[in-house]
């Protein structure tokens, strides 16, 4: 089974014992707490060495200073890629999507498709949602015992963005599949190449140095031959046809790069957060009954599973100038990493931090960023996504049931869960 981690639950792992680099730290879901919770405390600008290839980072937890990072892009650059791995000038001309782009060129290419995740469309979306909602649940609840990565929350996410790319539902699989090897690339049950073994040196310039990004580009590729010149609105007709307003046209490369982050980041994160969220919900039945019986908490709940779930644990900047963080000297050049999982249960922020409570109020959680250039485009897809999922789903249940073990993705990027098998009976 799954340990539940409380705040009486995490006894503090010696300084010297903290790595965040091991990934093998990230697979039983009470470590990585451990470690923040001594970093936050003890270190909370932490110099992490890194085996070679790489030259270690500072390892940013706590919230206040996850924000100032985050919101000064000058100082902070993204330029110089957002994951741990360290590139080179040719792979970062190859391989940067917006996610690697600061300034005018990064909101221009935002912008591209802004509009696709403003609150006029989204809450157009609404009724759709349900009822592809509604199609998942029936499907999977009827089963009586399934897993709820598989059969719920893989499956309603990827439907939506087949529906905003406007691709048929049946390539969903794919779609998913892409996602776990692009994203999994540390994971042996994911990866075709793991990342920094000898064979991922042939697939360097590629995204997350996969070959599965090879399968994205070409089934992109397609969909931009046939959607070009058109009068589309889906996402894809979008990047095709739409010039930035920074007047550049986007790149064959531009589109490629652009096109695999929706696909991954599409899924990935919405997936993981609806796992993390019924996870926490079995462990804590009180919570469960507690929206069982007042459905009208959902929507403040939903911020509470974005703080709990914390799908994403970090994303990297590097420094553009020697400067001052956290009472430590950062030289320009430094990796500064800041591990949002661990800002969402800063004690100086959230008060019982530990506790998961549907109720809590004033949550100011980092998940999507904090006051940044970067702010997660699709943030408010995915908490009109989640809040859907639980009004329609907590309303069947009777009865639900963990049944047996929850392994986890070994990644230090995305925290994520590989099966959550459950046993419900209906209301």
């Amino acid at each position: 089974m799954t340990e539940i981690l409380t705040s009486a639950a995490v006894e503090p792992l010696p300084l010297e014992d903290v790595d965040l680099a091991d990934l093998d730290n990230f697979t039983d879901g009470v470590t990585p707490w451990r470690m923040f919770h001594t970093l936050r405390h003890q270190d909370p600008v932490h110099w992490q060495p890194e085996e070679t290839p790489n030259s270690g980072f500072w390892a940013v937890t706590r919230h206040a200073d996850i924000a100032r990072v985050d919101r000064d892009a000058e100082t902070f650059t993204s330029t110089r890629f957002v994951n741990l791995e360290e590139v080179d000038d040719d792979q970062i001309k190859k391989r940067a999507s917006i996610l690697e782009m600061d300034g005018v060129r990064h909101r221009a290419l935002r912008s591209v498709i802004q509009r696709q995740f403003g609150a006029s469309v989204i809450n157009g979306y609404t009724d759709f949602l349900r009822g592809l909602t509604a199609t998942t649940l029936d499907a999977a609840l009827a089963k009586g015992s399934f897993d709820f990565v598989s059969d719920v929350s893989a499956d309603f996410p990827i439907n939506v963005l087949a529906r905003l790319l406007d691709v048929p539902p049946e390539d969903n699989q794919k779609l998913i599949d892409w996602g776990n090897r692009i994203i999994g690339n540390t994971d042996p049950d994911y990866a075709d190449v793991l990342l920094h073994s000898a064979e991922s040196e042939q697939f360097r310039d590629l995204p997350f140095r996969s070959p599965a990004s090879l399968e994205v580009f070409d089934y992109g590729r397609e969909l931009a031959r046939q959607r070009r010149g058109g009068d589309g609105t889906d996402l894809v007709s979008r990047l095709v046809n739409t010039t930035p307003r920074d007047g550049v046209p986007l790149s064959g490369q531009d589109f490629d790069n652009y096109f695999l982050l929706l696909v991954v980041a599409g899924n990935e994160t919405t997936r993981h957060t609806i796992t993390h969220s019924m996870l926490a919900l079995l462990q804590h039945p009180e919570q469960l009954a507690r929206l069982q019986q007042d459905p009208s908490l959902i929507p403040l709940a939903v911020e509470e599973f974005l703080r709990w779930a914390s799908p994403v644990y970090h994303f990297r900047r590097t420094a553009t100038r020697d400067v001052e963080l956290g009472g430590k000297q950062v030289r320009e050049g430094d990796k500064v990493v800041m591990w949002f999982a661990s800002g969402n249960r800063d004690e100086e922020v959230f008060g019982n931090a530990y506790d998961f409570d549907v109720t809590r109020q004033h949550n100011d959680h980092v998940t999507f960023g904090k006051g940044s250039p970067h702010l997660c485009l699709g943030n408010l897809l995915a908490r009109t996504e989640i809040r859907i999922m639980f009004e329609e789903l907590i309303p069947r249940l009777a009865d639900v049931r963990l049944a047996g073990d929850v392994p986890r993705v070994r990644s230090n990027f995305v925290n994520g869960i590989k099966k959550l098998p459950v046993e419900v009976t209906l209301a």
